[in-house]
């Protein structure tokens, strides 16, 4: 058998000087379906995270807490630990800059670039933003703010050791021409050479004297190693470069991708690159800097206090709902304007609907029709080619969309997939199928081709929304062997008689803020109309029909009402006031056509127990059939009520 591939990935280490928000977690989240994609498709894969500890800010931070800067960054790292955990990240390795290991490398890494003479011992005086540990030229400054979070600069004057930028620019540059992937996007790429490399560089302030919590410089104690030195060189560090830890450089390095936000593009561009040159270790392939999360006020961010708490929004509306808005909704490598409104949306649309309602219909069919068990008949139809021809397509399709790291258009893909498999079902028509004997075989054929196409899609989904995976899995009662990469290249794995597992609803249709608030106005609104009518009732006397002519209770035992669950609602294509309801009996689903619409949403029907009239001949309502009449009262939407049980029961429970 041949070696693994191997595949490095990197999210940033994140500055514990506050806890992370959801921009943080998509980073991490982004990195992580990557890393499970490439373990997928049969690499071997080292993902790494962690926290860069050291600095000024993390020095003044604990002090007005209090507290000794390890003891602050100890609390903050647990809680970023934790949510990792909640966001289910997958990750090889979690480095901290505090860690011994990655301390002793440092030390040896910065004496190495001295003696090489690379680095050399100097004062520093200008303009220096605490923040953002970053210095900055007049030039830069803009009215002396800082260029990337706008805050006052101070003038900062010390002896510091520097790094000689300039003598590796041109390499830096050549390396870039001959590699057009090593930066993206191909727009971050250009600001780095136009805005950074091409004017010149000036030689970078590699240790501090002005505070202590870092890491020493072993021959100059006095001097801590800067940033730039310290967190960027984690990357080495963790593979055990220099260190004691288990030497994982040759099989992992160089690094295939670091992931991280626009904002730190020029320190892994042009500081990272040099250091790796200087060092004399090959660059990482690509430099890949995601857009920001935004919110209507601008970038969010730990400094500005506008965070959105991803843990709070994942115990809210669930980790792969979260998980699948952040990956859905960015354009790799562009901005996008976050609202909780937008993730409810998504929520309700992708998950519950399109994705959590075909699992349920199918399982629901598959057990009321064959007991859980599709039996191994077949009998093939014309418009069963494009669902498994689209299945087959599908992998690699999604998988050229992983491999160039465009992660909302591969889950568009699978969503395209599901669309098709939701339509394949209404053409297909299996409650129709289910009433006739002789059209078992085709009925079988159906939902074996939709579970297999569950199949596929509870893999393709399988490194974005791990959780959801593993719960279709075990509701289709499949092995392990049956979610790999090699088990979608084929279509028709699926087990012939295997019994499927109903569970709970994958995702719950949630009500926006201004769906609630709609909700609660009607409700009052209604409220008040009924007692108005009992006001009114005090004050008339009620109208009412004349009561029918008597019939014999034989004659009233031949109509047959019955229990139906509304599993489906639409409007009618060619009818305003009629809605197209699917319902459950229990013993099959049936078609109702209802002059309802008026009256009721048909989003509001969909898991609704309602009486019916079952043994009315089928009649045809502006094309469409009608097997079934609903039992309701009223005749405006002020009086309309359907006949409903007073309690759940099973679907096709006799009325009596």
């Amino acid at each position: 058998m041949s070696e693994k591939k191997s595949f490095y990935i990197s999210t940033p280490i994140y500055y514990p000087s506050a806890k992370l928000h959801i921009g943080h977690t998509y980073s991490t989240v982004a990195a992580d379906s990557i890393a499970r994609f490439k373990k997928l498709t049969g690499y071997d894969v080292f993902f790494l995270t962690g926290t860069d500890e050291h600095g000024q800010k993390i020095q003044e931070a604990s002090k007005n807490a209090g507290k000794e800067p390890k003891e602050y960054v100890d609390e903050i790292v647990a809680d970023i630990v934790k949510l990792w955990d909640v966001m289910n990240i997958n990750y090889d390795k979690f480095i901290r800059t505090t860690d011994a290991y990655h301390e002793k490398s440092i030390k040896a890494i910065f004496k190495k670039l001295y003696d090489n003479g690379d680095i050399y011992k100097s004062h520093y005086e200008g303009l220096y933003c605490t923040p953002c540990e970053a210095y900055w030229t007049s030039s830069q400054a803009k009215d002396g703010k800082c260029p990337d979070c706008g805050r006052e600069l101070k003038i900062a004057k010390e002896e510091a050791y520097f790094f000689k930028m300039s003598k590796y620019a041109n390499r830096l540059i050549q390396h870039i021409k001959d590699n057009p992937d090593f930066i993206s996007p191909e727009s971050a790429k250009n600001e780095m050479l136009n805005n950074f490399l091409l004017p010149g560089l000036e030689d970078l302030c590699v240790s501090r004297t002005s505070f202590d919590w870092g890491i020493k410089v072993d021959f100059d104690p006095k001097h801590v190693v800067y940033v730039w030195v310290d967190a960027l060189s984690n990357y080495i560090t963790a593979l055990g470069y220099l260190n004691d830890e288990p030497n994982l450089m040759d099989k992992f390095w160089p690094c295939d991708v670091h992931l991280i936000g626009k904002d730190i593009l020029r320190f892994h561009t042009i500081y990272w690159p040099i250091i790796l040159m200087a060092l004399g270790l090959p660059l990482p392939k690509r430099v890949y800097g995601h857009g920001w999360i935004l919110l209507k006020g601008g970038k969010m961010s730990k400094s500005k206090g506008n965070v959105v708490d991803p843990i709070e929004l994942a115990e809210k509306y669930g980790t792969d709902a979260l998980r699948y808005y952040v990956l859905r909704e960015m354009p790799f490598g562009s901005d996008w304007i976050y609202s909780e409104d937008n993730l409810i949306a998504r929520n309700n649309a992708d998950l519950a609907n399109d994705l959590g309602n075909l699992l349920s219909r199918t399982i629901s069919m598959a057990d009321k029709y064959f007991g859980g068990n599709i039996p191994d008949i077949k009998q093939y139809d014309d418009i069963d080619n494009e669902i498994i021809q689209m299945a087959m397509e599908l992998p690699a399709a999604v998988k050229d969309y992983m491999d160039k790291y465009e992660l909302s258009n591969a889950l568009i893909q699978t969503w395209k997939f599901i669309a098709r498999v939701n339509k394949y079902i209404d053409e297909t028509t299996p409650w129709v199928l289910a009433k006739k004997e002789e059209d078992t075989a085709r009925l079988a054929t159906v939902l074996y081709n939709i579970l297999e196409s569950l199949r596929f899609i509870a893999v393709m989904i399988s490194a974005a929304m791990p959780e959801t995976s593993a719960k279709m899995r075990g509701m289709l009662n499949i092995g392990q062997d049956l979610m790999t990469w090699q088990s979608v290249q084929k279509f028709g794995l699926y087990p012939p008689e295997n019994k499927v597992t109903p569970t709970d609803v994958l995702f719950p249709r949630v009500l926006t803020e201004e769906e609630k608030a709609k909700l609660e106005k009607k409700i009052e609104k209604e409220n008040n109309k009924q007692q108005s009518k009992v006001e009114e009732k005090k004050e008339t006397k009620m109208e009412y029909a004349p009561v029918k002519e008597q019939i014999t209770i034989d004659e009233f035992a031949k109509v047959d009402l019955r229990v139906a669950k509304i599993i489906k609602a639409e409007k009618h294509p060619n009818a305003d006031k009629l809605l197209v309801l699917q319902v459950d009996l229990g013993f099959e689903q049936r078609q109702i056509v209802s002059g309802i619409a008026q009256f009721r949403n048909p989003d509001d029907l969909v898991g609704k127990e309602i009486v019916v009239v079952a043994n009315l001949k089928p009649a045809k309502f502006r094309g469409l059939e009608s097997q079934a009449m609903i039992t309701a009262v009223g005749h405006d939407s002020e009086t309309f009520a359907m006949m409903v049980p007073e309690k759940e029961v099973e679907p096709g429970e006799a009325v009596r």
